[in-house]
């Protein structure tokens, strides 16, 4: 998975955030070990997380990604995104996040 995020109103990167993802995929559900983690942004605010292929759960093969203001002081309001693959043999889901003050 790999996605940017930037601040609503002037686009500019974020740097250091933290973003949460998680999806079934072929080594388990979203709450087990290998389907579920968070990374930070590099300092152009993009992201980039390693994991198992995502398979349909529900009909359809997605992800969660979640960016969640109870983990950092930087003001923003919390945001989930649920992106959805093209076809279930795809090999990568991106995401990306426009962050605003609360």
């Amino acid at each position: 998975m790999t996605g940017t995020v930037r601040r609503a109103g002037d686009g500019a990167p974020l740097p250091g955030v933290r973003i949460q993802i998680w999806a079934h995929t072929t080594e388990g559900h979203e709450r087990d070990p290998h389907s579920h983690g968070a990374t930070l942004t590099d300092v152009n605010g993009v992201f980039r997380m390693e994991m198992p292929q995502i398979i349909p759960a529900f009909g359809q093969a997605h992800g969660h990604l979640a960016y969640d203001a109870m983990h950092d002081n930087n003001g923003f309001e919390t945001v989930f995104l649920r992106p959805v693959m093209r076809s279930a043999s795809d090999t990568r889901l991106s995401a990306d996040f426009v962050l605003r003050r609360a």
